[in-house]
């Protein structure tokens, strides 16, 4: 039985993965090495259960393995929207980020297209003629002179194509 296998069976049996468990499983699935059968059933496996801690702090600290750096000043905040709410709220976060950024404090938001809403963080600073399709090095450099930075979670986050949209 393959590992992916092995934790989804432990999940139905109402066990929770340790941090190892969890970080080996969203590793599988981050790196193109899970079915998209597989994946339905160990993110359904997780949500009928209810996450843990140990799992959802795998998954982060796999997510945070992967993703591209930036660098930003340790006082930096991140702002990211509620994302697949499906409740059709209005996007605040994006404008929440240029107010705290506005303040004096560091902002990295973090956005995408809007997939169940009308607008993402991404489609409205492209309205706003902001170019989002930058280097990591350039948002680093956006953080520390303009005090905000907007990272594009498809290029952020490049091993995220295994799961989503």
């Amino acid at each position: 039985m393959s590992a992916l296998k092995t934790h989804i069976a432990k999940i139905a049996t109402g066990s929770a993965l340790s941090f190892e468990e969890a970080r080996e499983a969203f590793d599988i699935i981050m790196s193109g090495d899970a079915t998209p059968g597989q994946i339905g059933g160990f993110l359904m496996a997780l949500r009928v259960r209810g996450e843990t801690v140990s799992e959802i702090s795998g998954a982060v600290a796999t997510m945070r393995g992967k993703m591209l750096h930036v660098d930003a000043p340790t006082d930096a905040i991140d702002i990211v929207g509620t994302g697949g709410d499906n409740s059709h709220s209005v996007n605040i976060s994006t404008a929440s980020a240029f107010v705290v950024a506005g303040s004096g404090v560091p902002v990295a938001k973090h956005g995408n297209r809007g997939l169940s809403s009308l607008t993402g963080a991404a489609d409205v600073l492209v309205a706003l003629g902001v170019k989002i399709d930058i280097s990591p090095e350039f948002i680093g450099r956006c953080i520390h002179e303009a005090g905000v930075g907007f990272m594009f979670a498809p290029a952020h986050h490049p091993a995220m194509k295994h799961v989503g949209p």
